[in-house]
Formats: C-alpha cells, structure tokens, sequence
C-alpha cells in the first residue's frame, strides 16, 4: 500500500521533521536532480530551472546545483529570490550561485532548453499561475514537476487555470490527493516517490497495490460448494446478458458455484448464454415482483454471496426492498439493484454485511450529494457497508478507512464491465475474504484484467469475463 496525504498533512509532516529543513531541501533537490538525469540532463544539456521563492523553490535550487556539477547548463529563472535571510530556501539560491548556476529573473523562456524543472509553488498551490509564468506554457520541452505541476491543486487535482504538463513528477514521502483526483493523472505523469526522511502521518486514504488485493488458494479437500458459492438475482427484457455476465465472472473469479435466478422467462436465454452456471427460474412472467421474494430466498438459502442487480430492470422497488429486509447474508448490490432503493436507511437497516458498486451517477441518487472519496466514505460510516464507488480511480471505503484502486484505466468504459465486476467481488467475498477485501481486491483485478486484455484487443464485457480468469489463484 502506498499512503496519500493532503497538502495540509505534507506541510505539518515537514515543520514537524526531525531533520533540520535544510537537509530536508537538499535531499529532495537531489532526488530531483536525479529524475533529471534519467530523462536526459546530461553533461552539455540546457536545462531551465523555473524557482519560486519558497520552499518549493529551494529544492529547485538544490537541484539546480547539482545538475551544474554534473555539467549541464543551468539557468535558474526565478520569480522572486527565496524570502528571509536566513532561510533555508535561500541558503540553498546562494549555494546554487556558488557552484556556478546563473540565475536570472523570471522573463521569457529560454530560446533553447532541453529540459525545464518547474520548481515555482509545489503541493500548496492554489488559485491561478501569475501571468509571468503563462509564456512558458507553450515551450516544448519535456517538463520534469517537483511535487505537482504548478497550476494544479495537490490538493483535489483541479485546475482554475491554466497548468504546467509534466513529463514526470517527483514528490516526497507520500502521494498527494491531487495525484489521483481530477486532472492529477494528466499533468502529472508518472510520479516518483522519493524518501527525504519524514515520518509517519495521518493518511487520507491508501492507494492499492498487488499485495493489498489477495487471491484466495483453494484447499485439497475443496469441492464446489466449500470453495464459494454465488447466487446472481437479475434479468429483464433486454438486459438478462447482464446477470448472466455476473454470473460467469464469479465462475471465472474462483467461486465453486454459481447460479442465476432470473424470472422464468428468461431461464432458456441464461441456459444458452453460461454453460457451466446454473440457472433456476423464479416465476413465469418476464420481470421479478415482490412475490417472487419468497421463491428467491428459499434458492438463496444455499448459497454463500447474493449479487442482486445486474439487468434486473427498473421500477423493481417493491421486490428490492423486501429481499433486502429479508435476507440476512451477504449481498452485493449492482446497477437496478442500486437504483430500486429509495434511502440509504434500508442498507442501514439490513441484518447481513452489504457492499454496493454505484458508478458515479447512481452514487449521487442514492446519497444525494456528489460522488467523491469522502462522499464515499462518510456513506460507509453511516450505514456500515462497503462502497465500491467506480471510476477513476475506484474507491472502496468501510467503516474504517479509504483505498483507491488504479489499476483501471478508459479501456473499462465500455457496456457490462460493471457486471463482470460484481461477479468478481461476489465470488472473492464467497471464497473467505472480508467484504472490504473481497471489494477492494475485486476492483484491483478487474483493472489489470482491462489493461492486459487492451494490449491485444479491444475490450468488451464478454471478452473481459474470458480475461478475468488469468488472475485467479
């Protein structure tokens, strides 16, 4: 897991530091100038160094020393010289001057650059860039961003202006929000997290990585029914390829067995569609009604996960809200599933651990606000189930804490992959996971899975089920 912390939280770990600010400064300059060298600052290179006047501006300096020891060319251009005269900022302008770096006010830009190192505001920027800084915009040379490309807010990753584009970002300690959130991963680009010597902190959130997202191993003395079991409740005119796409992917996610229930209708559709699924048909007509319930849980009753939603089609409030007065185990809530419930006070209210998957929009109708981590997350605290809220990057929130997931990427925007999803949660929380796990090793999957299969082809819900079956232990 990789920690991330608002900018509030960088600039009270800093004035909190064991270590004098200065050493603070020339470890991260350092590390700046050794991203530099990786994208080419060698001997003879230009490189234009843009330094503001604090803290930020400082490990511009910093760098901008070293890269002269090395033998580039170094211009700093400077929008104003580091404020105090005993400031550690400007100890390290003075230092820069003394090894041989020009340093000149911030004007035009340079002619002739091979690299510009944009060390201007760092994580506590906000507002709008200054005009003397607009022209550089337009220069082409590849950026190299210390803490965040100024013009971007480190702390929700919005813009009320224009931006610097970084090639690459180097930041200290930990993630930034604005790293993942809003425009962040555009003008960013890949970021480097370098150890300066800060300690602990309070993170606003984790971002997930392959160790956070467990694949559970079948024992031995597994059968079908001991090894996780999924019960998908869904299907409607036009949209029972959803349930049967949840279904196959908690086949292909691991889980022993599966089964769809669907209103009889649609049974012979789900037969055709998902070998290896069972199929059991509640009903005869061609959508669920609340008196459907007492069939569905009686089937339900064997198995280990309940997925209700994916193509149960709309205007399904009445037959939502008794299954979820009524059954008491776990369940995974999805799409119409979602869109049925008319206040978060019935996922409150239910006796078994529940984890819901809303993209954005079906977020904002069920909470009322706008879809975000915290809106998640306050969502999770008042009612004390899992929210898997899809995007970019997911965030899966409990009780307790906030991941983000990244693994994801466009490639996922296509119709049914947010079934296919369900079904990997549905069958990871079967085979013995925590519900908040079970969510969060689900979406960390379900992106890789995307991303390896755009590298040989487009991607579809259909191919995606095929896909997810590579990462199963």
């Amino acid at each position: 897991m990789q920690p991330i912390i608002t900018p509030e939280e960088s600039a009270r770990l800093d004035a909190q530091a064991a270590d004098r600010i200065d050493e603070l400064m020339e470890r991260a300059g350092l590390w700046v100038a050794l991203a530099a060298v990786e994208m080419g600052a060698g001997y003879g290179q230009r490189v234009a160094v843009l330094a503001g006047p604090g803290n930020n501006g400082g490990d511009a300096y910093v760098a901008a020393k070293y890269l002269r020891r090395r033998g580039a060319v170094v211009t700093v251009h400077a929008l104003g010289f580091p404020r105090g005269e005993d400031s550690a900022a400007r100890k390290a302008g003075s230092a820069a001057v003394h090894a041989g770096v020009t340093v000149v006010a911030l004007g035009e830009p340079a002619s002739k650059c091979d690299l510009i190192v944009d060390g201007l505001f760092g994580a506590g920027f906000h507002g709008e860039l200054p005009a003397a800084v607009l022209p550089w915009l337009d220069s082409p040379a590849p950026l190299l961003a210390i803490d965040v490309p100024s013009g971007l807010s480190a702390a929700d990753g919005t813009t009320t202006g224009p931006s610097f584009r970084a090639r690459r970002t180097v930041t200290f300690h930990a993630l930034k929000v604005g790293h993942l959130l809003g425009e962040g991963p555009e003008l960013c680009g890949p970021i480097d997290v370098r150890d300066i010597g800060l300690e602990g902190g309070n993170p606003e959130m984790l971002l997930a990585e392959e160790d956070d997202a467990p694949r559970p191993s079948r024992l031995r003395t597994d059968h079908k029914w001991s090894a996780g079991s999924v019960l998908v409740v869904g299907g409607s005119p036009g949209l029972t390829g959803a349930a049967v796409l949840a279904g196959r992917s908690a086949l292909e996610g691991g889980a022993g067995a599966v089964a769809i229930a669907v209103p009889g209708r649609w049974q012979p559709v789900v037969e055709g569609l998902a070998a290896g699924v069972m199929s059991k048909p509640i009903g005869t007509g061609e959508r669920f009604d609340s008196s459907d319930v007492d069939e569905v849980l009686a089937y339900a009753a064997r198995f280990d996960v309940l997925a209700l939603g994916p193509g149960l089609g709309a205007e399904q409030d009445k037959f939502v809200a008794e299954l979820l007065s009524r059954w008491d185990g776990p369940m995974v809530i999805d799409a119409d599933g979602l869109n049925a419930i008319r206040h978060p006070s019935q996922l409150e209210s239910r006796a078994g651990p529940t984890i819901i998957t809303p993209h954005a929009g079906e977020f904002t109708r069920l909470a009322g606000v706008e879809a975000g981590y915290e809106a998640a997350a306050a969502l999770a605290r008042a009612t004390g189930i899992v929210v898997l809220l899809k995007g970019n990057p997911t965030f899966v929130s409990d009780a307790n804490e906030t991941w983000a997931v990244a693994t994801g990427g466009p490639e996922l925007a296509t119709i049914g992959t947010g079934d296919v999803l369900t079904g990997m949660v549905a069958a990871l929380w079967a085979q013995g996971l925590a519900p908040g796990t079970a969510a969060r090793s689900g979406a960390y999957w379900h992106g890789v899975a995307g991303r390896r299969l755009s590298n040989r082809r487009r991607v579809t819900a259909e191919q995606l089920v095929s896909e997810v079956g590579r990462f199963v232990k």
